[in-house]
């Protein structure tokens, strides 16, 4: 049981990896579709910073933090807007943090607080059910496929 949890770990994180880049590339169109008069750096950051908020990472640079500490407000505005704005993501953000807070849990890390900000943000789906393995990876390799991502073989593999 261990040997396959230690290899089910890894690609359940890439399919985590996947659902943010496509969150990344959904929100940052739709940023820079509302605000056409911003850089597209400044959009990409704002993207960046949002989807690192969500999942609980965050960007060590200088840079960026100044960008977080000078744009909270935006990042937060930006946040309460994506149940209204990006609802075709919702299914795919709730997915991927409750599997991200299993994996790490399976390392011993206690990441519960991600789903507890997620909730008090509205980004989480309360009522849908914890997805199996299987079901979460063929949800991965669906909006992978449908945004033209090109997946690595294990993710390809699980959704055969």
């Amino acid at each position: 049981m261990e040997e396959f949890e230690s290899k089910l770990l890894p690609i359940l994180r890439q399919g985590v990896a996947i659902v943010k880049m496509v969150f990344f590339k959904k929100l940052k169109n739709h940023l820079s579709a509302q605000n056409p008069d911003r850089e597209a750096v400044f959009i990409n950051m704002l993207a960046g910073a949002s989807v690192n908020e969500i999942f609980g990472t965050h960007n060590t640079a200088e840079s960026f933090m100044s960008f977080v500490k000078e744009n909270r407000k935006l990042i937060q505005e930006t946040l309460k807007n994506v149940p209204l704005e990006l609802v075709d993501m919702m299914v795919p953000l709730t997915d991927a943090l409750r599997v991200q807070v299993l994996c790490d849990r399976q390392e011993g890390i206690d990441s519960l607080s991600i789903l507890v900000h997620a909730n008090e943000l509205k980004l989480l789906l309360v009522p849908r059910e914890i997805p199996l393995p299987a079901s979460f990876m063929k949800l991965v390799s669906a909006l992978g496929n449908k945004n033209d991502l090109l997946l690595p073989p294990e993710i390809r593999e699980m959704d055969s």
